[in-house]
Order: structure tokens, then sequence, then C-alpha cells
């Protein structure tokens, strides 16, 4: 059986983590919101429909929210050319693909976000697909974004998802779909084993999917 391989984008195959929370702490400062920076990361990971919510509350999402994501847009805009890939993160793809894996970059960003990650990565002839914003209705913590690329991976294959946050790994578990989660979003072991991991290593390069699924990678 082929393995559908469900990977998360933003701090698992590219290092920006750090730049949304620099974004967002901006973003919420401009409006009066003075929410601590450690505050902001902790949330990294969830989208944009949701952090809101977490951070400020429902009734000050309502009323700023749109205005908001805004500057968050405009900030994270004016940083994302310092973004990298993380290392090993194009040979993960390579590496999939050459055990017969499908594989979906999921993201929930806005598809001029993806495509850079897309031509940062030189991964678009080489994924069988991607998700963006237009994909999804409510974001993570929610499974509609696994659901999403588990739909474009097509097929009944046995599927992982790989990712970074415990965000990732909530919204797999609702999809029912095993996540193998790396420490580079900057969550510890114990919080990502608590949500539900089936596996935790430091970055992609660690990652076993044959002890997970053994020969389902294979053709």
């Amino acid at each position: 059986m082929r393995l559908n391989a469900i990977l998360d984008v933003d701090g698992t195959l590219v290092d920006t983590n750090y730049h949304h929370a620099l974004a967002w702490h901006r973003a919420l400062h401009a409006h009066d919101h003075p929410v601590q920076m450690w505050k902001v990361h902790r949330h990294i990971g969830m989208g944009g429909d949701q952090i809101l919510d977490a951070l400020i509350g429902e009734e000050a999402a309502a009323a700023q929210g749109d205005s908001i994501r805004d500057a968050e847009a405009e900030a994270y805009g004016e940083l994302i050319g310092e973004v990298e890939p993380m290392e090993g993160a194009r040979e993960l793809i390579e590496r999939l693909k050459g055990e017969g894996a499908t594989v979906i970059l999921a993201s929930s960003a806005k598809q001029e976000e993806v495509d850079h990650y897309l031509d940062l990565l030189d991964a678009r002839e080489l994924v069988d697909g991607w998700t963006t914003s237009a994909d999804v209705e409510s974001t993570k913590p929610d499974p509609d974004l696994v659901d999403a690329a588990l739909e474009k991976a097509g097929g009944d294959n046995r599927a992982v998802m790989v990712g970074d946050s415990v965000w990732d790994v909530k919204a797999a578990r609702a999809a029912d779909v095993p996540t193998m989660a790396v420490l580079t979003g900057g969550f510890s072991e114990a919080e990502l084993r608590e949500a539900g991991a089936a596996q935790v290593v430091e970055s992609i390069a660690d990652l076993d999917f044959d002890s997970l699924f053994a020969g389902s990678t294979k053709k």
C-alpha cells in the first residue's frame, strides 16, 4: 500500500514560525493589544481565524480581527524574504517520492505565500499537490486542512502528517491521521507527545517512516 504523506509547510519545511510570531506581535501592538511575544509564539501554527480568539478573546477578535490580520499580513510580507528552507526539506520530499509516496504540502497560507515557499523549496514539479487558504473553511486545530490535503492525495492509501506544532498534531488526530512531529516549531517533545504525536524527532532529517509504517512507502 502506498503512503499519502501530508507535509506541513510553516515551521516544518520552511523556517517561518518566529517570523510569524514577530508579525503577529507587531500587528497586535499596533491595535493596542500588548500581548507578549512568548504568548504569541505558543499559538503559532493555529490558523489566523483562531489565533486572535485565543490571544485577545472572541469579542476583540470580532471587532478588530480583519484589521489585525491585514496588519499581520503586511508585517509578514516585510519578513518573508528572510525565510529559509529547513535543512533537509527538499531531500525529505525527494526521499518520499523515491519510495513511492504521494506527497501533499499542507498550508492554509495565502496563495502568494505558498507560491513563494514552492519556489524556495524548488518543489513545484516534485510534489503531487498543495493546499492554500482557499481550500479550508476552518484552520488548525480543526481538521479541515488535513482533510483537504487527503482529498488532494486521493485514494485510500495509509496517511501520515508531518508537522511541528501541537496544532498540527491535534488537527491530524481529529482527521484520524497519525503525526510525526519535529522540534523545529519550538514545542517540546513532551507537549507534542501529549497532543498525540506518534513520533517526535529533532528535525525532518531524523524522521523514521519505516518504524511507523513498515514498508508502506514502498511501491
